[in-house]
């Protein structure tokens, strides 16, 4: 168990039998991603924010973001509905980020209404359709501001430098790069590529790096292996704009969950205190306004 608690970050919960929500993900016959690898051993019929409680109880994990996962629902703010209802029974999740799709002309009446449950902190839209560069996106982009949400996305690596001047024009938004870039390769000339990619996206200062969902392009991954892509990503945002995340329960399919925590305090074992401390809980309690209503 670490030392010091935890802030997860990245987490997802699902029921297959909600009427109003949708995993399309995990259905039956869904693509295998070429990245994450096939994830039969993630599709149980439900995996509940009490399950993740029973699973983490060991391991000093003081509170819990969820990131949606109901993707292909109806009404993206039933998910919301259904994890707020989660937290004000257990206490988690204590961060909420929903879902929206931010190119749509209602799109800030969806923020409004997700807006209603206390425990919301961000949105993300997943997609990649050129939306970083789509003027209807940056819209709904600009929205977020109202309600201080952030905003948790996965731009590929050559689209960084457009995801750089997406966080300049809005600097009341805070972009949240999620799952330390999201790179799909290990070997070296991508690695070079993703580091770039990543420190010119680092220059906008309202920037900021979650690492997690490592094991998706590593699944056999070590201490070791691990730690270049860490170290780089706290090297090129800065102690103070990065944290921590599992990727629970996706990543249960290429380690326990113990392993992932303790790999992340191993990586960074010798560095000061405050900084481990801004890692493991700090800047995630900050950024994602873990001490309010939550």
């Amino acid at each position: 168990m670490a030392a010091i608690p935890l802030v997860d970050t990245h987490v997802h919960f699902h029921d297959m039998g909600h009427p109003r929500l949708r995993y399309s993900w995990l259905e039956p016959g869904a693509p295998v991603d070429e990245v994450t690898g096939p994830d039969a051993a993630i599709r149980a019929q439900r995996y509940w924010a009490d399950d993740f409680l029973a699973e983490t109880r060991f391991h000093n994990v003081a509170k819990v973001v969820h990131v949606q996962a109901a993707i292909g629902s109806e009404d993206p703010v039933e998910e919301t509905r259904w994890l707020q209802a989660f937290a004000d029974r257990l206490g988690a999740p204590h961060g909420i980020v929903a879902y929206a799709d931010l190119a749509r002309p209602d799109a800030a009446a969806v923020l409004a209404r997700h807006a209603a449950f206390a425990n919301l902190r961000g949105i993300r839209d997943l997609r990649y359709d050129g939306y970083l560069t789509d003027p209807d996106w940056h819209r709904g982009y600009a929205a977020l501001e109202r309600y201080g949400l952030v905003c948790c996305d996965d731009p590929a690596v050559e689209e960084m430098a457009d995801a750089r001047k997406l966080a300049e024009r809005h600097p009341g938004v805070t972009l949240c790069v999620d799952h330390a870039g999201y790179p799909r390769r290990r070997d070296r000339a991508y690695f070079e590529e993703w580091r770039a990619g990543m420190r010119e996206l680092a220059k906008a200062p309202n920037t900021v790096v979650k690492i997690s969902g490592l094991g998706q392009a590593d699944h056999r991954w070590t201490v070791s292996s691990l730690r270049p892509w860490v170290l780089e990503c706290v090297e090129a945002f800065g102690a103070g704009r990065a944290f921590f995340g599992s990727n629970w329960p996706v990543d249960r399919l290429y380690s326990s969950y113990g392993d992932v925590v303790d790999a992340y305090a191993e990586i960074i074992a010798e560095f000061g205190e405050s900084e481990r401390h801004a890692l493991f809980h700090g800047n995630a309690e900050r950024i994602f306004r873990l001490g309010e209503g939550s």
